[in-house]
């Protein structure tokens, strides 16, 4: 049973987190919750104002959360104010040393950028992203033309709806296609 942990925060992109969520939920569901257990976490246990208004409640804070497998680090306007949050950045950190997987969606690659978790390592995130990811992580390799890209247990994806692609490809990789592929006929949604 691995635990996957969906870091919310203000102005969180709603795709970059509801998808993957929704991919690794309906894994779990399909399988009698034996193979994930999804969650949210967020500084704080209190709602959450993602983009366009959507009011979420994180099931954890960053202070009681269970241990985590895999994180997920979605993008949005609000990533751009983690950059800043060094009670986030150092949750991160920490968290990212125990992972079997972090992995980003969209502009959640600055948060891994501004750690030096992408540092001489290929990366890709939302298109209008790479110019000020250029500043935040210069040696790292921008994969323009990829939807998602693994460098160690640390993978980024593009932007907004490439995180299911990569919330699909990581399923594949811990429970193999056949699991993947059911998960996606489940939610009609094509694998490439």
């Amino acid at each position: 049973m691995r635990n996957v942990a969906i870091l919310l925060f203000d102005d969180v992109e709603v795709l970059d987190f509801a998808g993957p969520f929704e991919v690794f939920s309906v894994t779990a569901e399909l399988n009698n919750y034996n193979l994930l257990n999804v969650f949210t976490v967020a500084e704080q246990q209190a709602n959450i104002i993602a983009k366009n208004g959507l009011t979420v409640l994180p099931k954890f804070s960053i202070s009681n959360t269970p241990k985590i497998d895999v994180l997920v680090i979605p993008g949005g306007d609000g990533a751009k104010k983690l950059l800043d949050n060094e009670v986030i950045l150092n949750w991160i950190n920490t968290i990212h040393k125990s992972t079997e997987i972090t992995m980003s969606v969209c502009s959640g690659a600055t948060i891994l950028g501004k750690l030096g978790l992408l540092n001489g390592q290929p990366y890709c995130t939302h298109h209008q992203v790479y110019e000020r990811m250029g500043k935040l992580a210069s040696t790292a390799m921008a994969q323009k033309d990829k939807r998602y890209v693994a460098a160690g247990k640390v993978y980024t994806s593009g932007g907004i709806s490439a995180g299911i692609d990569l919330s699909f490809h990581l399923v594949a990789q811990f429970f193999g296609k056949a699991v993947a592929q059911k998960t996606a006929q489940y939610m009609e949604y094509r694998l490439s």
